[in-house]
């Protein structure tokens, strides 16, 4: 092989596998081939599954009429299929004098002498390269020589661009898991400390479009039979909030009927999505409280292009929905009592929530971690590397989202330790992560020995959220530097006030004023559901000071039932 030849080869194949889109790579290794041998037809013929057949036939040097008028590409018969059987370099002067032959279609340029070379990557037949119709002769064996380098070469860079494909989508579905994840939470958040069902459903409509990036999305609730479109976010719902319709003339009238979610790939024209909404595809998962269907939620159309929703959409959008469906279906419950039964209800809900992403997902992500950091190790090129090594470090940072998020639903400490354990856990992280200076003091008298009992588990988790959302609010709004902290038993062990109390010296604010935002009603109606009251000092610039009052019982006994009748009053 001559010297210039070489040098073109070398560099060649420094672009090759530096190159990590796998049609420019086949697109470059024909056009080179053709350079370097002087052939003037050049084709890559990508096998399937089973390594039998062509199940794609890439070619240069033949336009498109020619490709029309010759109509089907080759599957990988006659001479063709002689380098799939046996995949070692072929070279013929004539092509058609070969046993196994087959000619060619009649709309077919003339091709005579034909160099064949098959592409190996990980030392498995990937492909063949073929080259017709030399300029000047026949093809020799240095033209042998090269192209089996350039096939070389083009190995390593499919089995590079891959391996980076494959990793970017892991990258993208980890993406996407974590904006799930982060929406699930944020709806998880929102409904400790707001009831008013409008704003549920705004929130959950909105933050469904966002998470799918649909054009629009809708929220509508089962009522008498019927369903009612209760909330909208995006273009072209305007003024259809409200609306009443025949679950037949829904697209959720398939997704009622199976109990799961569907896509359309093309909306029926006869449903109301496409008459008034103007939708072409479709996404509708129901949404399930306690085995029972609330409502569905439903996404429409791309927000740019024409691309179907997919299965991986479905997915997100089902873990998405069973959230707001939990959401949804709290808020609905207004009263005092209904609100009762709610909450403690999503307590319950929120340990199942925490021990199942414990258990599952959390161990997923981390099997994945394991898998992409031997990817990293395998020794492929720096670019792949690099995707790896970004890959590890969101699934480090999803990992660590879902212990935030398992934390937060319902603190071990809560259950197993009590108020005090789990009030100085959570008042601590606060201080590790906001910086704050926080005094905390906790007089219980079960911590202090002055009774044998706790308080019962519904107060407990109303002093541990009360506490949770009053941190929250400091750090996110008041821009303080100082907070205290005191939670404290009646000295009577009989009868008398609990008093949780939160104070800071930040802004501060007007509490005539709206601050709903601050999840103020949700505090007041928790700390109603205890029997309990919530008084408000604060003026702008001035600090804020929130106190809680609860009337507790106790009845001096280890026995477990006279702690659930007495603890509160």
């Amino acid at each position: 092989m001559d010297e210039a030849r070489l040098r073109r080869l070398l560099d060649v194949g420094r672009s090759l596998i530096a190159e990590l889109d796998p049609d420019i790579v086949l697109d470059r290794l024909l056009e080179v081939a053709r350079e370097v041998t002087g052939a003037q037809y050049a084709a890559i013929g990508v096998l399937d599954e089973r390594r039998e057949l062509l199940e794609q036939f890439i070619t240069k040097g033949i336009d498109e009429d020619t490709h029309r008028a010759i109509g089907d590409l080759p599957r990988g018969r006659g001479v063709l299929g002689v380098l799939i059987r046996d995949p070692q370099p072929l070279r013929l002067p004539d092509v058609g004098a070969h046993p196994e032959s087959y000619g060619f279609p009649l709309a077919h340029p003339p091709m005579n002498t034909f160099l064949g070379v098959p592409i190996l990557v990980h030392g498995e037949a990937w492909g063949n390269l073929y080259l017709t119709e030399k300029d000047a002769g026949e093809f020799t064996e240095d033209d042998e020589e090269a192209v089996t380098v350039l096939a070389d070469w083009a190995a390593i860079a499919i089995a590079n661009a891959r391996l980076y494909r494959d990793v970017r989508q892991r990258r993208d579905e980890l993406q996407r898991a974590n904006r799930g994840l982060e929406t699930t939470t944020e709806v998880a958040r929102a409904l400790g400390g707001l009831t008013d069902v409008d704003r549920v459903l705004e929130l959950v409509v909105k933050r469904s479009r966002a998470l799918i990036d649909a054009r629009a999305a809708q929220l509508a609730l089962l009522d008498a039979g019927e369903l009612v479109i209760a909330a909208v976010a995006g273009q072209g719902v305007d003024g259809v909030r409200g609306t009443r319709l025949a679950v037949e003339d829904s697209v959720a009238g398939a997704a009622l009927r199976s109990g799961r979610p569907q896509r359309f790939s093309r909306v029926p024209e006869q449903s109301f999505a496409y008459r008034t909404l103007g939708a072409r595809t479709a996404l509708v998962t129901p949404m399930v409280f306690r085995n029972r269907s609330i409502g569905f939620l439903s996404v429409f159309d791309r927000m740019s292009g024409d691309e179907a929703f997919s299965e991986e959409d479905e997915r997100l959008l089902q873990a998405f929905a069973a959230s707001a469906a939990t959401a949804v279906a709290t808020a609905q419950s207004a009263s005092n009592e209904a609100v009762q039964r709610s909450v403690r209800a999503s307590e319950l809900e929120r340990g199942r929530w925490a021990r199942e992403l414990h258990d599952e997902t959390l161990q997923e992500l981390a099997g994945l971690k394991v898998l992409l950091s031997g990817a990293r190790r395998s020794g492929d090129p720096a670019r792949v590397v690099s995707a790896v090594d970004q890959a590890v470090e969101m699934i480090t940072y999803g990992i660590e989202n879902l212990r935030s998020l398992i934390t937060e639903l319902r603190p071990a400490a809560l259950d197993e330790l009590g108020t005090e354990p789990a009030v100085r856990a959570l008042v601590e992280r606060v201080r590790t992560t906001s910086g704050l200076d926080i005094d905390l003091e906790i007089r219980l008298a079960y911590e202090e020995g002055r009774t044998s009992e706790r308080h019962v588990p519904e107060l407990e988790a109303v002093i541990y959220r009360f506490v949770q959302e009053a941190l929250t609010n400091v750090v996110k709004h008041a821009a303080a530097t100082h907070m205290a902290v005191r939670i404290a038993d009646p000295h009577d062990d009989d009868e008398g006030l609990l008093v949780v109390e939160v104070e800071d010296d930040g802004r501060g604010f007007d509490p005539d004023a709206s601050v709903d935002g601050f999840g103020l009603v949700g505090m007041r109606e928790r700390i109603g559901l205890v029997n309990g009251q919530l008084d408000i000092a604060s003026r702008p610039e001035g600090g804020a000071r929130l106190r809680a009052t609860i009337s507790v019982r106790r009845r001096a006994s280890d026995d477990p039932a006279s702690r659930t009748a007495g603890a509160t009053g």
